[in-house]
């Protein structure tokens, strides 16, 4: 449809009938108004209150209030649509350019156009790339009854201006029943630390996501609170409903639990962490050499998501070699400073050791040291003072918000260091500052720990693990992922809510710059890549635009592109969780995971590192799934995609496409995965490859 009536209710929600979402975006310029448009919009009469009254009843009843901002509806307040406090305006405008196609010569007529006929045109230029067609249901009409389908149209032409006194009562939404039974509330607590904490925060007070306290969410209610739950939203919050990941009573159940008070999520001591640890296999036990043939430096562990492993694939031969239980939902997994051990966290805060030396990997330790966390990473330091290899592991946490330091070889808990602080913007004490991401520093025996809400990277110096030195530099708040430059003394990392790229300097301890990209910078670990005009730079895809940004990173060759965004190469869409490359490759991969689009979400592209300025080509991964996460072999000539898939549905729970690097020619698939997300190659991983 045409772009500005695509966006005008580009997220719905008729009672039970969940529609779409979409961004915001400018209407086409005017030209001349043709007469009986202008006429439309200057006689048209104002609603009566009792007109007014039955639309904002339709608009609760919808769910609009949920995703715009509508002028005299008190709980309408959302940012995910577009404010249609003067959508009548942009519908003239809409109507006059040359895109337009519909048959409507009047602004009334426009607006019940977009209601009945929602995907009659489709958009080539929203905000975050292309419109995408079937978002918005075209049974919302149907599900208004006629009167409330022309006070909703009226009221859009003429609503009450900011000044027109006080809102108007919303007296239905505040009928709807929010009490759960023990049963209900004990199932939605459950469900939100396992899908939601880790953008919305435990204590529900806002992240990567907006905070989903009761303030915000009694005021949006239980409509509006479903449809996005069902849709998600461009900004890449996954569309559960939509998966079918949720059922709609479901939904309805987490809508209620969000307008509930948060229940106060327990703490963890060193002592409950050791009556979790269990040592599996001693070191001593273990093989003093690698006792399997296969070329183990060569091997990729496969987070397989939803099924509580990891699975250890020769890239070889492609062959999995062993399925590892592990944690629920791994986040990621870091090798030792030998490569040998495989660290994996899950979101469950639980952490496996698992030995690759072994004939058949296995895991050799288990401890459990928070209820929620993202990171490990290992001691890498082999210097004048002292050699750490192997020797420490560290865990960061979302929740208790704290980080853990752990014997290298057995898992055993030796610390616990409170990242509970201040945020270094507005001085403001959070309780709820979760280390994000973790790196080994190559210079010192330091670890770099980003705190996330408080907008600090911490130099963890653990030399003496049980008083371990910390400097703290300040950044940008909502710090996320990153990864070292190509020289791997700078490391960049996304503040991802305050739309930066921080960057350190491991060798002296500071803080190099604070660079400013466009929407919510994803990066993963990065891309390190020579760019033909700038020279070395390393890349970022963005959660939040449809694009990637590449910083220069060579202060000394290339001292006038140092530490700036100096190039910025646009994607189909936006919703990129990663980016990779390698030294080898002419190559940049990236993909669009979370991209509304299901076609987009399993869409991969590669960018030509001579010709950055656009992509070199796109193409679907699969028929089915979202394409995630790109890794390279240890040689640089392979890259393996994962296709995430449902664990309930056979023959598309997952699997991993792998291709040439050279060619772009599709090599293999490793079938019957469940879920796999990402994919750690110990060789690439041991050497910050990227």
């Amino acid at each position: 449809m045409n772009k500005a009536r695509y966006l005008i209710f580009g997220m719905v929600l008729a009672l039970g009938i969940i529609a779409g979402c979409a961004q915001r975006g400018e209407p086409p310029a005017a030209t001349v108004a043709p007469a009986s448009a202008t006429t439309a919009a200057v006689t048209t009469p104002a609603p009566s209150t009792s007109a007014s009254d039955l639309a904002i009843i339709a608009f609760n009843k919808g769910g609009c209030v949920g995703c715009h901002i509508i002028p005299g509806v008190a709980n309408a307040k959302g940012t995910i649509g577009p404010d249609l406090t003067n959508i009548g305006q942009f519908a003239l405008q809409a109507m006059q350019s040359s895109s337009y196609t519909g048959k409507a010569t009047t602004v009334e007529e426009y607006l019940k156009e977009a209601l009945l006929e929602p995907d009659a045109y489709i958009s080539t230029h929203c905000e975050n790339g292309p419109c995408s067609a079937g978002v918005m249901t075209a049974s919302l009409a149907q599900s208004f009854t006629s009167e409330e389908l022309a006070a909703v149209i009226a009221y859009l032409q003429q609503p009450p201006t900011a000044g027109g006194g006080m809102p108007l009562d919303t007296t239905p939404l505040a009928q709807v029943v929010t009490n759960l039974s023990e049963e209900e509330f004990l199932w939605a607590k459950q469900v939100y630390f396992e899908r939601c904490a880790g953008c919305h925060g435990t204590l529900r007070k806002g992240a990567t996501g907006p905070a989903l306290t009761p303030d915000r969410t009694t005021a949006m209610g239980t409509t509006a609170l479903s449809t996005i739950i069902f849709n998600g939203t461009p900004r890449g919050m996954p569309d559960w409903g939509k998966q079918g990941f949720f059922t709609p009573e479901q939904i309805d159940i987490l809508a209620r639990f969000l307008q509930q008070e948060p229940p106060a999520p327990p703490e963890m001591s060193l002592e409950q962490m050791k009556n979790s640890w269990r040592l599996l296999v001693s070191p001593a036990e273990r093989p003093g050499a690698p006792a399997t043939k296969r070329n183990w430096q060569n091997y990729f562990v496969v987070t397989l998501r939803d099924a509580g492993q990891v699975a250890v694939i020769d890239g070889d031969t492609y062959e999995v070699v062993s399925n590892v239980d592990t944690g629920y939902a791994v986040h990621i997994t870091r090798m030792s400073a030998t490569g040998r051990y495989a660290y994996v966290i899950g979101r469950d805060g639980k952490l496996a050791l698992v030995d690759l030396w072994m004939e058949t990997p296995t895991k050799v330790a288990e401890v459990q040291v928070c209820y929620d966390a993202r990171s490990v990473e290992v001691s890498k330091y082999e210097g004048p003072e002292g050699d750490f290899t192997d020797r420490l592991a560290v865990v960061g946490c979302y929740w208790p918000p704290h980080f853990v330091i752990l014997d290298g070889q057995t898992l055993e808990p030796m610390n616990i260091v409170s990242t509970r602080g201040y945020t270094v913007d507005t001085k403001e004490y959070h309780p709820e500052p979760r280390v994000a991401s973790i790196v080994a520093s190559h210079y010192k025996p330091e670890w770099i720990i980003n705190v996330k809400e408080i907008g600090q990277i911490w130099l963890v110096n653990y030399v003496d693990p049980f008083a371990p030195q910390i400097k703290m530099l300040p950044a940008a708040r909502y710090l996320h992922d990153g990864g070292w430059d190509a020289s791997r003394r700078y490391f960049l990392v996304a503040a991802n809510q305050s739309n930066k790229v921080a960057v350190v300097d491991a060798l002296e301890g500071k803080i190099t710059a604070l660079v400013d990209t466009p929407k919510m910078p994803h990066p993963g670990r990065g891309a390190n890549w020579i760019d033909p005009e700038f020279g070395p730079v390393w890349s970022s895809a963005h959660l939040g635009d449809p694009a990637i940004v590449s910083i220069g990173t060579d202060p000394e060759g290339h001292p006038e592109s140092a530490w700036k965004a100096v190039r910025v190469t646009p994607l189909p869409g936006a919703g990129s969780l990663f980016i990779k490359t390698h030294p080898n490759s002419q190559w940049i991969w990236v993909d669009m995971t979370l991209n509304p689009d299901p076609v987009l979400a399993r869409t991969i592209c590669v960018i030509a590192k001579q010709q950055p300025t656009e992509p070199y080509r796109c193409w679907e991964a699969s028929s089915y799934g979202r394409a995630v996460h790109f890794e390279y072999n240890a040689a640089g000539t392979e890259v393996w995609v994962s296709i995430w898939g449902d664990a309930s549905k056979p023959g598309q729970t997952g699997e991993i496409v792998v291709y040439d690097d050279a060619t772009l020619t599709e090599k293999a698939r490793i079938p019957n995965l469940i879920t796999p997300t990402g994919k750690f190659n110990v060789f690439n991983t041991v050497g910050d490859i990227y």
